[in-house]
């Protein structure tokens, strides 16, 4: 295989399991030294520009992710490789992405949630705790883990770099990307 396929990785996780981290290291590996046509959709990326105008309802959160799917669409089934790290905390609305983008593929960031507790910069888990922000995922809010994703990672047992790895080696086999 000389070219790589246009796909769609969907990173899923509460807040804080590791899913921009791992999508920006496979950004790296795959744009910059592999040169290969990647676009990575981040939440608060998106919701800087994309969905600025959208709040954290259960309504505006799939609003949110149905923008997002749009945009994934678009660039997947023109060969773009879609890195997108999206909490998504609905397997619903995952399987709608998963039904209208090209090559989807279901990764599973998985943290337990003291975890992702300690590992919150911005204390939004500790303003959540308090009250003061509604509807947030894994504290007042559910998140319902994917029971099928194609990749599941456990991020507080292993590397970023180890989890990037085993990511590209998945999309490696299954002929998405060029094998190295």
């Amino acid at each position: 295989m000389t070219e790589q396929a246009g796909f769609t990785l969907w990173m899923t996780g509460l807040s804080g399991a590791g899913k921009t981290t791992i999508a920006l290291i496979l950004e790296k590996e795959l744009k910059e030294k592999r040169g290969l046509k990647i676009e990575r959709l981040d939440g608060d990326v998106v919701r800087q520009s994309l969905t600025r105008d959208l709040g954290f309802s259960k309504e505006d959160r799939d609003k949110n992710i149905e923008r997002v799917a749009f945009v994934a669409k678009l660039l997947s089934r023109n060969g773009v490789g879609v890195i997108a790290s999206f909490i998504s905390p609905y397997q619903s609305v995952r399987d709608q992405v998963r039904a209208e983008t090209t090559n989807f593929i279901e990764v599973f960031i998985n943290a337990p949630l003291q975890v992702c507790i300690e590992r919150d910069v911005k204390g939004m888990y500790a303003r959540a705790m308090a009250g003061e922000i509604p509807n947030f995922t894994g504290v007042s809010d559910p998140y319902e883990a994917p029971e099928n994703a194609e990749i599941m990672i456990n991020s507080d047992q292993e590397t970023p770099e180890d989890s990037a790895r085993r990511i590209i080696r998945y999309l490696e086999e299954h002929h998405f990307i060029p094998a190295q």
